[in-house]
């Protein structure tokens, strides 16, 4: 779905790749620390916070691929380390919805589950050589869907929307 969106986000990107000469790794391992941010937002019911620090998780998420094509440092251990990092940093927040009573704890932990499982099912079927691109929301989709619910929560005072934004999420 946001595949279509790549050539937007590589004319936007390729300038912070460019002034980025790091190892994209470095920007990799920070993510899922931005997203202990975003569990303590939620943990502590400043739902702005946690939003603000989705999207500054996930925007790391973007810069490391960005800076690894760019500067031609594209590796499988960085896809390796990558894909990992975004199942700990899903995990993370997830924790963070869950201490902040948004939504029961075993949905929470079918979300961290489900998180981890799309990803081990896409890699398990890629190394057995069959395509699996299927499903209706990627991770991307998944957070921004998270996002939408916590503003729209602040906004109103009301965490039953947040709830329903996180239970909805699960089942797409």
């Amino acid at each position: 779905m946001l595949q279509s969106l790549r050539p937007l986000l590589t004319k936007i990107l390729n300038p912070v790749a460019r002034n980025l000469n790091i190892n994209p790794n470095i920007v990799t391992v920070i993510s899922p620390f931005v997203a202990l941010i975003a569990a303590y937002g939620f943990a502590n019911h400043l739902l702005i916070l946690g939003t603000v620090a989705i999207l500054a998780s996930g925007f790391l998420d973007v810069v490391d691929g960005a800076v690894a094509r760019y500067h031609n440092r594209a590796s499988k251990f960085g896809a390796f380390l990558d894909s990992t990092m975004d199942r700990f940093a899903d995990a993370i927040i997830y924790i963070g919805i869950i201490f902040g009573g948004y939504c029961d704890w075993f949905v929470g932990v079918l979300a961290i589950h489900s998180a981890i499982c799309v990803s081990y099912v896409r890699a398990r079927a890629e190394s057995q050589g069959v395509e699996c691109n299927i499903g209706i929301a990627e991770r991307a989709v998944r957070m921004i869907i998270l996002m939408l619910g916590a503003v729209i929560a602040a906004i109103f005072h009301s965490n039953i929307i947040f709830t329903y934004f996180i239970y909805n999420c699960q089942s797409i």
